[in-house]
């Protein structure tokens, strides 16, 4: 995610996360002082000395109470969501849904995912996972539940302390998600959250008691909290921006590919970094799937996110949706095409947050539109002759979170596949996740994984015992 689109609005002292909604003040919070930062890092280095001690068993009984809490009531987080963000209340209950989803699996596979593993029989040569410590997880605001999902719910049952440091602009998901795992019965001190500016945030990657780093959100977020932490030895984990592609071939059933391409474009507001940036259709489908892809987003309804009528919220604030509006400027200027006329939609107008969906043809990788990320309701559509050449486009980017090959012929779906520098490669699916499969990118996407089984190995350290040594 570019920089821009990831703060509130940060003074000295206090953070206000202003709504795009109504442009208001929403939440407003003190930024931790240096002294609290230090006290709720020994509380959770104390803590932590204990919890990796409690067995696993209670450790996910106390998990899967907390997780029971937060979707008995999915109402009021899905507002706080939608007020805070902007996306739509009909699509802000899925994110809880999608989190218990995931930290229920992981809670699931933790015994296996952490249980001794041995090498030879006898039992006298084993390896163990222990817990790292304290772990600080720096999430952003575009799914303030999804995001630190993949680190402080395993990263607890791993037996670390967790500290949150979430977006300026989610602060309230923090708190949430402390107060049910308090509630659920975690000691004190496992679970904590740091409302921080960005020199306190750097300041404390660099304090020994942090064990690891889990970082989401820009690229230059993530090079910084590289470099804060590289005195140290230390890793971390970084999910960081996409530009990610789809590929339309020839033998694609076309209109269930373009119900779920044009979701995987405008869901959000295209605000996720695995959302779909650029389509490349070949051209024996290319005519009918973009008349059907534009007659599809022409019935998007922009509007007030608190109307469950609304299927298209604002962008997270103003300056990020003229943002998206140069990059469509400049494209045209440079001889794209675009199809959908903004008038359609009264609601999208300059000066605000609100943006109507865009559709591009006419596209190549001279426009910033087809190598940037753009984190907005817009795509770009090529023509491609063959499957080569949508490999070596799908390639030409600085990104590698996901990518779709659209096809009725699952061999072909996998020989693409294997060409393509992804961290994830989907057929007929977008803009989605399977907690069973490692979630990790190339290239400017960062490092790292989460999910999975492995998921619990950035979380844990390998301890080998040799008892007939």
């Amino acid at each position: 995610m570019a920089p821009i689109k990831g703060k509130a609005t940060v003074m000295t002292g206090v953070i206000r996360a202003i709504s795009p909604v109504d442009g208001k003040i929403f939440v407003e919070r003190s930024v931790a002082t240096e002294s609290h930062i230090d006290q709720t890092l020994t509380y959770a280095s104390k803590a932590q000395s204990k919890w990796r001690r409690v067995p696993l068993q209670e450790r996910a009984a106390i998990c899967r109470k907390a997780i029971s809490q937060l979707l008995a009531t999915k109402e009021l987080h899905a507002r706080e969501i939608t007020m805070q963000m902007g996306r739509p209340i009909s699509q802000s209950g899925r994110e809880i849904e999608g989190f218990t989803e995931r930290t229920g699996y992981m809670i699931d596979i933790a015994q296996e995912a952490l249980g001794d593993s041995f090498v030879r029989e006898g039992r006298s040569a084993f390896m163990r996972r222990e817990p790292l410590g304290v772990i600080l997880s720096i999430a952003a605001w575009n799914y303030p539940y999804l995001i630190p999902a993949g680190s402080c719910v395993p990263g607890i049952m791993a037996g670390n302390a967790v500290v949150l440091k979430h977006s300026a602009q989610t602060p309230l998901v923090s708190e949430r998600l402390v107060e049910a795992f308090a509630a659920a019965g975690l000691p004190d001190g496992v679970f904590q959250y740091l409302h921080m500016d960005h020199a306190s945030t750097e300041r404390t990657i660099k304090d020994p008691r942090v064990g690891f780093v889990a970082f989401t959100g820009s690229v230059e977020g993530g090079r910084a909290t590289h470099a804060a932490a590289a005195q140290r030895f230390i890793n971390v984990g970084l999910e960081l921006g996409g530009k990610d592609p789809a590929y339309v071939r020839p033998d694609a059933d076309i209109l269930p590919t373009i119900e779920k391409l044009v979701d995987g474009v405008y869901y959000n507001a295209g605000q996720s970094c695995c959302s779909i940036e650029r389509i490349y259709v070949h051209r024996d489908v290319f005519d009918d799937f973009v008349e059907g892809f534009v007659d599809l987003a022409r019935k998007y309804r922009l509007g007030n996110p608190m109307d469950p009528e609304t299927n298209l919220g604002p962008m997270v604030r103003t300056a990020a949706a003229d943002f998206v509006r140069g990059q469509i400027s400049r494209a045209i200027r440079e001889g794209a095409i675009s199809l959908i006329d903004e008038n359609l939609f009264a609601a999208s107008k300059k000066g605000t947050p609100y943006l109507a969906p865009q559709i591009l043809v006419e596209v190549d990788h001279s426009m910033e539109i087809m190598k940037e990320e753009t984190f907005g309701p817009v795509v770009g559509i090529m023509k491609v002759d063959s499957d080569s050449d949508a490999v070596g486009l799908m390639n030409d980017s600085a990104y590698g979170l996901t990518a779709s090959i659209w096809t009725r012929d699952e061999q072909a779906a996998l020989s693409i596949g294997d060409q393509i520098e992804t961290g994830t490669l989907m057929m007929n699916g977008c803009d989605k996740l399977d907690p069973a499969l490692a979630w990790s990118g190339v290239k400017d996407t960062g490092c790292g994984c989460t999910l999975s089984r492995m998921g619990y190995d950035q979380l844990t350290r390998p301890k080998s015992f040799n008892l007939s040594a």
